[in-house]
């Protein structure tokens, strides 16, 4: 009886991985299925995929997780208390509201930036990158040169630059991380685009007729999706801890809002004899940075599994 119900699975399987697709979902569906199997391979990248995960599902149900508010206090009777208070489980800050609150509240600022930056920083790169690969001669100099030039500074610096001339604020915390952002991709995508702009795959397309334009970004841009993604994942932390800078400089979220990089500025002045202020929303900041720092890792060795068995 048990043996009836795994014989589906095992013909889908077999579907999956079968060397002669009869179709380009069939071909798309096994890629992804055999990426899926080395990725789920990587104990460390499942565990940071989770941590991920629980971090979009507290982002989601914040307002029925936290059991306070995140902005407003009891500054009378609930003022530094220290965790594992009755009420109140990581503590209370120095205007009494709960860290727990604030800190399930402040997964959905981290989520907006992370997920901002990305969508704004990714497709530059992407396309300044892949138009510098392909074109060459003085554009791909023009466009380098500018890429260098962003290069050429720390992008902690850069940000707090951009941050100060657009003032404070969540949305030009953004903007400042995001011009900061995309250099790194533009040369990953350059490089790509490098290796396969004179392959007979990419001279066949051009005999056909296809515009440079067409090329670039049918069949280009998608060669080089892959190690982008694997870029962008690994950035998610950077892009974390700088938000967190700026907010903590005074540049990002301004109060009261629960920002992580913010509450760690409001409890550093307590951090000797009221450490739990600043600690939980550092542990936040760590274990968020850590969980993107093993997803990325696990997509690089999944999608370049030539890399990973170096």
């Amino acid at each position: 009886m048990s043996a009836l119900p795994a014989a589906p699975r095992q013909g889908r399987r077999a579907w999956l991985l079968s060397n002669s697709p009869a179709s380009r979902l069939q071909a798309r569906l096994g890629r992804a299925y055999m990426v899926w199997l080395r990725f789920s391979a990587n104990g460390l990248a499942v565990a940071g995929l989770a941590i991920i995960l629980l971090l979009v599902l507290v982002a989601i149900f914040a307002g029925l997780l936290a059991p306070h508010s995140p902005t407003l206090g009891d500054l009378a009777g609930a003022r530094l208390l220290p965790p594992g208070t009755p009420g109140y489980l990581l503590g209370t800050d120095d205007q009494g509201r709960d860290i727990l609150s604030r800190l399930i509240y402040g997964s959905r600022l981290t989520l907006f930036v992370v997920v901002l930056v990305a969508v704004i920083a990714a497709p530059v790169g992407l396309l300044v990158g892949t138009v510098a690969g392909y074109a060459g001669g003085w554009l791909d100099a023009v466009l380098m040169r500018i890429t260098d030039i962003f290069l050429a500074f720390p992008k902690l610096v850069l940000a707090l630059a951009f941050a100060a001339a657009l003032g404070p604020g969540i949305e030009n915390a953004v903007i400042a991380i995001a011009i900061t952002s995309w250099p790194p991709y533009a040369r990953i995508a350059r490089a790509e685009t490098l290796t396969v702009r004179n392959s007979d795959y990419i001279a066949a397309v051009r005999l056909v007729g296809a515009s440079p334009w067409r090329i670039v970004l049918r069949h280009v841009m998608p060669m080089c999706l892959s190690s982008l993604i694997v870029r962008v994942t690994l950035d998610m932390a950077g892009i974390i801890l700088t938000a967190a800078g700026l907010g903590f400089l005074g540049l990002g979220a301004q109060p009261p809002t629960p920002e992580w990089g913010a509450m760690i500025a409001s409890g550093r002045r307590f951090i000797l004899d009221q450490w739990w202020v600043a600690t939980m929303p550092g542990i936040a900041i760590f274990v968020v940075s850590l969980g993107f720092n093993l997803l990325g890792d696990g997509l690089r060795d999944a999608l370049d599994p030539k890399e990973g068995a170096q």
